[in-house]
């Protein structure tokens, strides 16, 4: 580097005069921050005006679904760093070059690389984070691996995944240094968006400048939070991702001081807006992400389960006191996750929810000793495996009916449609799908069936009442401490009258006078002062999370699922088409245009299906229809499929997928 530092104002008046290619013309640095990260649409299903702003004499940035950072050593060649589905080539010959010579990703998410195989094949070196190198070279471990598929509770590497292997040219490792043409860079270890993210220093022009991958989207952003679900550790205790709820924060918050320390001029992300006063964005995502936290914490569930994870948290105001336990009525008794109700008529038996197959036997000893009579019936509460894993023997070994509200019956009768945490593949026979608030009665008691979205999507309750008894047995969803909402991935919608505001209303309508965890032994209840401190607690959330997600609602950034492919996995023939549904969910409070596509495996040809669209009311779930040929070429085996999103002003390219088995 020669000259000396250009001054602030002489470093804007530079970007001012910059050219800037693509169908806008000239486009100022402030014209980038004016638009959501670049991404303007034009007609409906149309392509993305996507343009390239021209930072310093060697360095652009191509603003496409993803930011790509364009190096340029001023004779026809390029270094790109990240490349997204690849449509930076369009304006690569604008911008002077004639090839590009090299490419360096932050993180393995194939939104960063899908189309890295365009250049690759034509000659360029691909350099990725060394501790995400078999993410690159050999995804199909990944998808072949059945124990990312079934009865999952680690999110690490993410599914995010690409789905075809790259030609890996090296590693970039923390403090590598790389030369190239006018440029220095230097890579840093920056986990946090994924474990492995890299981000680079980049010296050039007389300026430092950091592509940051997804570490931060825009001052005081991030691009989305289902990422961060990852265990961490508090003295002795250890939890999985499952219960990781934010979980890789502290990692992230450890990665954005090492971006501050090294006093760029500008932070460029991924997906966001290029940030001028990287300290300030820094300080401001700091802050938002322990402000929602705090409120997280408040009335998580996990302070009843590890209460050692949450000591800092004692005693802050602001924070719901846990409920004292109950004893339980005689009528019932607990084994595992299993609540069993008996009846004074012939000691037959109610049994909720059946997690293994040692449910089973215990079930059988009991009969033996007199303890309970007639198995009459199954209830089942949720569809994860610590709840349904023993139901296929139970099945076998009792005749008795399997009932359950309709909106979990979809998951428990073709699991292979689905893709959720902690889900079996076992298929499970329902014989009466509920509806919300039927009512019928067994022996002495009244039975009442609800659809209960609280720590699943997909979650059932059951209201028992016998005499002065009212028993809610709300299966993984409240403890004495509040909600069970650890799990991004299960779906914990926010606001009015969805998700766990939609489940304390109801609690706050029946009033029950005990409320049952499938894993807390104990009974408990909620008073209407600790309902209403939640619901507010969750509105309040509602506006943070929003504020900490350039979404138009938090949900978007929230629920990994928000698009998803219906089935999730089938089985197909060669020569046949498959059929199947992108189911959207408009969490905005109005209509959104989406369009959506299947991109088709390189062994078939590549390229993708037809664009097909529709119009997705608000705060609804929406399929639509895509029909996937297979030529009659195809070998056999199992093929991943990603899936193209539009949806409003967003370009989301293979944010989803879908799986054909074919035979």
């Amino acid at each position: 580097m020669t000259g000396k530092k250009p001054t602030r104002r002489q470093f804007l008046k530079q970007a001012a005069g910059a050219a800037a290619v693509g169908s806008g013309g000239a486009a100022l640095l402030h014209r980038v921050r004016a638009e959501r990260g670049g991404q303007v649409w034009a007609a409906s299903a149309g392509t993305p005006q996507t343009p390239c702003t021209r930072l310093f004499p060697h360095l652009a940035v191509f603003h496409g679904p993803v930011n790509v950072g364009v190096l340029l050593d001023g004779q026809g060649k390029a270094l790109l760093i990240d490349c997204g589905d690849g449509r930076v080539e369009e304006v690569l010959p604008s911008l002077g070059v004639q090839a590009v010579d090299t490419i360096l990703c932050t993180h393995h998410h194939r939104d960063q690389a899908c189309g890295a195989a365009r250049f690759t094949q034509k000659g360029a070196k691909l350099f990725v984070p060394a501790a995400e190198r078999p993410y690159f070279e050999k995804p199909e471990t990944y998808w072949q691996d059945l124990k990312h598929r079934w009865n999952y509770y680690i999110f690490h590497p993410h599914r995010l995944m690409l789905v075809e292997g790259l030609p890996v040219a090296g590693e970039c490792k923390e403090d590598q240094q790389i030369a190239w043409g006018p440029a220095r860079i230097r890579a840093l270890a920056t986990p946090g968006h994924t474990d492995g993210a890299v981000s680079f220093l980049v010296e050039v022009d007389g300026r430092r400048v950091i592509f940051c991958g997804d570490l931060i989207y825009d001052h005081g952003q991030v691009w989305e939070l289902y990422s961060l679900q990852k265990g961490f550790r508090r003295g002795k205790r250890q939890i999985s991702d499952y219960h990781g709820f934010m979980g890789a924060q502290w990692e992230l918050k450890d990665s954005l001081d090492r971006l501050r320390k090294a006093k760029p001029d500008l932070l460029i992300p991924s997906h966001g807006r290029i940030m001028e006063k990287p300290s300030e964005a820094i300080d401001a995502l700091t802050a938002r992400m322990d402000a929602c936290y705090d409120k997280y914490v408040a009335i998580s569930a996990l302070r009843h389960y590890f209460p050692e994870l949450f000591e800092e948290f004692k005693g802050r105001p602001g924070h719901m006191p846990l409920r004292p336990g109950l004893p339980v009525p005689d009528c019932l008794r607990h084994i595992g996750t299993t609540w069993i109700l008996v009846s004074q008529q012939k000691k037959a038996a109610l049994v909720m929810d059946c997690g293994g197959p040692g449910i089973v036997k215990t079930l059988q000893q009991m009969q033996q000793k007199g303890e309970l009579g007639p198995i009459e019936g199954l209830w089942i509460t949720h569809y994860h495996n610590d709840h349904v894993g023993g139901v296929a023997e139970f099945q076998k070994t009792f005749d008795c009916p399997c009932i359950t509200d309709e909106h979990l019956a979809a998951v428990l009768t073709q699991p292979i449609g689905w893709r959720l945490p902690c889900i079996s593949p076992d298929v499970i026979r329902v014989h009466r799908p509920t509806k919300h608030g039927e009512s019928w009665t067994w022996r002495e008691f009244k039975l009442t069936a609800f659809f209960f979205p609280g720590q699943t999507l997909y979650h059932s309750a059951l209201l028992v009442e016998q005499g002065d008894l009212k028993m809610f047995f709300v299966g993984d969803s409240h403890t004495p401490a509040g909600i069970d909402d650890y799990c991004a991935q299960n779906r914990n919608w926010l606001g009015q009258d969805v998700g766990f505001d939609r489940c304390l209303a109801l609690v706050e309508q029946l009033q029950p006078t005990h409320m049952f965890n499938c894993h807390v032994d104990v009974a408990f209840s909620f008073r209407t002062e600790d309902i209403r401190f939640m619901r507010a607690n969750l509105a309040e959330r509602e506006k943070l999370f929003g504020q900490l997600m350039p979404w138009d609602h938090p949900n978007y950034g929230m629920d990994e699922s928000w698009v998803r492919a219906f089935p999730y996995e089938q089985k197909t023939k060669s020569g046949q088409g498959a059929a199947l549904e992108v189911v959207l969910t408009n969490h905005s409070a109005h209509a959104q245009r989406a369009a959506v596509r299947a991109v088709l495996p390189t062994a078939w040809g590549g390229g993708a299906t037809d664009w097909a669209e529709a119009e997705i009311p608000a705060k609804t779930e929406h399929g639509v229809r895509l029909r996937i040929p297979i030529p009659a070429s195809a070998q056999a085996g199992r093929y991943v499929l990603p899936i193209d999103v539009r949806f409003g002003p967003w370009d989301l390219p293979q944010l989803a997928e879908t799986v054909l088995q074919v035979e």
